[in-house]
């Protein structure tokens, strides 16, 4: 069986994060979305927030598991034992970064590849950074994240 982990912090997913599953689960048996709890970042989600909005939004995939992980992306996906780390390129920017830590991912456990896949144009300029700082100045944002996004955001507050 062909797995995939597609790791990020998901705060809040966006339709490039799920336009990523989607191809993924395309091709690969089982993904597994991990999502990162990352100490150094204040998310405005919770864990388990962000964990209920991915899973309900990615219902209607059947090869799809989501758990969160603190840590090496490379231990998560050892745990998991799969090989393959998902990520998406935006940018040359994004390339730059993503690759610098593939390799480092890679000499970690020469085990473990990265695959990346470029975004779908309309999602190029998408980020869960932009999304909520767009929503904090009341703008639409409906283009850019799945409706239960939008409210789970309404029942922030922000």
């Amino acid at each position: 069986m062909s797995t995939a982990v597609y790791p990020g912090s998901f705060d809040p997913i966006t339709n490039g994060h799920l336009d990523l599953i989607r191809r993924t689960a395309a091709i690969f048996d089982k993904v597994v979305i991990g999502i990162l709890v990352n100490q150094s970042k204040k998310p405005l989600f919770s864990l388990e927030e962000r964990t209920e909005m991915i899973r309900k939004v990615t219902e209607d995939i059947p090869n799809i598991e989501v758990y969160p992980f603190s840590g090496l992306v490379v231990e998560f996906a050892k745990e998991h034992d799969v090989n393959v780390l998902i990520r998406g390129i935006r940018s040359t920017t994004d390339f730059e970064y993503e690759l610098q830590m593939a390799q480092i991912n890679h000499k970690i456990d020469d085990k473990i590849d990265t695959l990346f896949f470029a975004t779908d144009p309309g999602y190029s300029f998408i980020s869960s950074s932009a999304v909520k700082e767009l929503w904090y100045y009341h703008q639409d944002i409906r283009e850019y994240v799945p409706d239960y996004v939008i409210q789970k955001l309404q029942e922030k507050e922000i």
